[in-house]
């Protein structure tokens, strides 16, 4: 995926010029999907993601003459996302925090067997259960890291926070998964 969005400035630079439709297609390929993700850790809603994906398409080929100053595209459309997400959990209630639920894992095992589907589930769920357990910061910039495979420069512009500090909460939930799974699977 990475090696796709290398392209992106070019597509970019099409799109700003000549206004190409299919140009916006490629785009729109490129990161729907992610945005869709991303959003989706935050809003816990796939039709509210699909939603906000879409504003940040729309909104993408409105500025579609501006966008080659951007310096990079994905991580700008992403900062979109969160803008948008947070607005739209913002409406839907003032005083209640929204608390960022589990991405679907379901594409990381596979189960060829009753008893491996038995096995695939319990890891999942005690997995789920680990990541649930970490504070929400921390919890939010690992699913950023491991599940939308984003680079920590591009973490830390989403989240407005220095790299180090990306580091830091990684540090810390890897060294809390570590701790938990040692625990339940009496690993020393």
């Amino acid at each position: 995926m990475k090696q796709q969005f290398q392209d992106l400035p070019d597509i970019v630079r099409r799109i700003a010029i000549t206004g190409s439709e299919q140009a916006y297609r490629e785009m729109f390929d490129l990161l729907y999907l992610p945005v869709k993700k991303f959003a989706f850790c935050i809003l816990r809603s796939n039709e509210e993601a699909e939603e906000v994906s879409e504003d940040v398409m729309l909104t993408l080929w409105k500025n579609r003459r501006t966008l080659p100053e951007v310096e990079n595209v994905h991580v700008y459309s992403l900062v979109i996302a969160k803008n948008l997400s947070l607005n739209l959990l913002r409406k839907k209630s003032k005083n209640k925090t929204s608390s960022i639920d589990e991405v679907d894992m379901s594409f990381f095992f596979d189960s060829s067997s009753p008893e491996q589907i038995i096995i695939d589930n319990e890891l999942k769920i005690r997995l789920e259960n680990a990541i649930q357990s970490l504070p929400p910061k921390c919890q939010f910039v690992f699913k950023l890291a491991k599940e939308n495979n984003l680079s920590y420069k591009e973490i830390s512009e989403i989240l407005s926070i220095s790299v180090k500090t990306v580091d830091a909460h990684l540090v810390a939930a890897t060294q809390k998964l570590a701790k938990i799974f040692k625990s339940e699977f009496q690993i020393k």
